[in-house]
């Protein structure tokens, strides 16, 4: 990126200011206004950059081995974390020829291409390694700056965003050099008391963040554990468990293999009607029209198992409408996965458009939302009656020969209603979740301009 570009970004930071009135107490500078004792740093006067060895001791596939040294790339990094799962491996003697690109702990890993920006820190139990050519070493001066104020701030902000594409040329596939890199500008408070008070609030906003993401994989995990035992009647429901006598219910052979004893193996056709939505292209999507309707893409990007709340609308009439209870699936896909999947719509009237196959069911029959969980856990035979190479379709006729186990209504409700249930607790946590990553973007803008203040700042005599 040339002189002209950089100059032309602090510029637009120079036209923003004029526009605003810079508070007593502050300065503007070429990342805009920060406090009057901060100063605005280049990257490589905080830090030493490495590059890996690109010499021909440079590690091909080949030569990796079982257990060794680790040589990390860009796919082993993730969130400012660097994970094992996968990891690649050389020889000692490698490790010894290489000349340069080899990691310390607290050393940060930054990918230069691929994945641009993304990093993670070298923990103590990852110990020595090396890095692959596509990622460059950060190495923070602990006197200058605090490791923790690049990792949770610096590198996560919309400062460092705005770096990233200022340098990276704006090419369809956009990289950077260590050089480029040590130009990023760091805006940093005078002192590292300062800094590490910056540091210690964001730290504790990652490390809410981490729980509540670790949180909400481990309901994941007990839902889609308890869907396969409830759906497939491994486990029964205590209120399901026992005959009238008492006596435990047990299991029989069917097509399916070992089901419940009192739990029906049915082809779906015996129970059911199909039909096909019409029309609606998505331009026909509109706010505020006079008509609520469901767009058959929607069923992939919006709409889980239950679909309680309808958020697109139209103009246009539509000859098909929803049914309480209806099963909606797409009808066709450019890969095979995405048509192993089911929406149980709990209105009528809502205009189902095109692509979308309406499975319709007696009510005292079969509960759509079980049905559509049960679509999840039973993917591999839908799998199995979709047709088509480029473009995949699933079809009515083909949907009617789906077998599965159905126990009684008032058993698929109540599973209907406990995995309901999950998914409601695992929505709210995931708000939360989104709601604090907002937060803490908020929280690094004020922090990192010094527009919020932790330490008060000294007054000059």
């Amino acid at each position: 990126m040339n002189k002209d570009a950089v100059a032309e970004m602090s510029r637009q930071y120079q036209v923003e200011a004029a526009e605003k009135v810079v508070p007593e107490g502050y300065k503007q500078t070429e990342l805009g206004v920060i406090p009057e004792d901060w100063a605005v740093w280049q990257l490589n006067e905080l830090c030493t950059f490495e590059n890996g060895d690109r010499s021909s001791n440079y590690p091909t596939s080949g030569s990796f081995v079982s257990s060794g040294f680790p040589f990390i790339n860009a796919g082993h990094i993730d969130e400012g974390l660097i994970y094992i799962d996968g990891m690649d491996y050389i020889t000692s003697e490698a490790f010894e020829k290489l000349g340069g690109g080899k990691v310390r702990p607290r050393d940060i890993l930054f990918c230069l291409r691929g994945s641009l920006g993304k990093f993670g820190v070298v923990s103590e139990s990852l110990g020595e390694g090396a890095i692959a050519s596509s990622l460059v070493i950060i190495r923070p001066n602990k006197r200058k700056v605090v490791l923790e104020v690049l990792t949770s701030g610096y590198l996560k902000s919309k400062i460092c965003k705005e770096m990233i594409e200022l340098w990276s040329g704006g090419a369809a596939q956009p990289n950077l050099g260590a050089k480029e890199l040590g130009r990023f500008l760091v805006p940093l408070p005078p002192t590292i008391n300062e800094q590490k008070a910056i540091a210690s609030a964001l730290s504790d906003t990652d490390a809410l963040l981490s729980e509540l993401e670790k949180l909400i994989a481990k309901k994941q995990a007990i839902k889609t554990a308890t869907m396969q035992q409830l759906l497939t009647g491994r486990t029964r429901l205590p209120q399901f468990a026992h005959h009238p006598d008492g006596s435990k219910k047990g299991y029989k052979k069917s097509e399916l293999g070992e089901i419940p004893d009192d739990w029906e193996a049915i082809q779906l056709g015996e129970i059911a009607t199909f039909i096909k939505g019409a029309g609606l292209p998505k331009s026909d999507l509109i706010d505020s029209g006079k008509n609520r309707c469901i767009h058959y893409g929607q069923l992939f990007t919006t709409y889980g198992p239950k679909i309680e709340k309808i958020l697109s609308s139209t103009d246009i009439d539509g000859s098909i409408k929803s049914e309480i209870n209806d099963i909606l699936m797409p009808t066709s896909d450019v890969t095979p996965n995405g048509l192993a999947t089911a929406s149980c719509i709990l209105e009528s009237g809502i205009v189902l458009g095109g692509d979308i196959l309406i499975i319709r069911t007696k009510k005292e029959l079969l509960n759509g939302v079980f049905f559509a969980y049960l679509i999840t856990v039973m993917r591999d035979q839908v799998m199995q009656l979709v047709t088509g190479s480029t473009v995949y379709h699933l079809y009515g006729s083909d949907m009617a020969k789906f077998l599965f186990a159905k126990p009684v209504l008032e058993e698929q409700t109540a599973i209907a209603t406990i995995l309901s249930d999950m998914d409601s607790e695992i929505q709210a946590l995931e708000q939360r979740l989104n709601k604090t990553r907002q937060i803490k973007q908020g929280m690094m803008q004020e922090l990192l301009t010094g527009k919020t203040r932790l330490v008060t700042p000294q007054v000059q005599p």
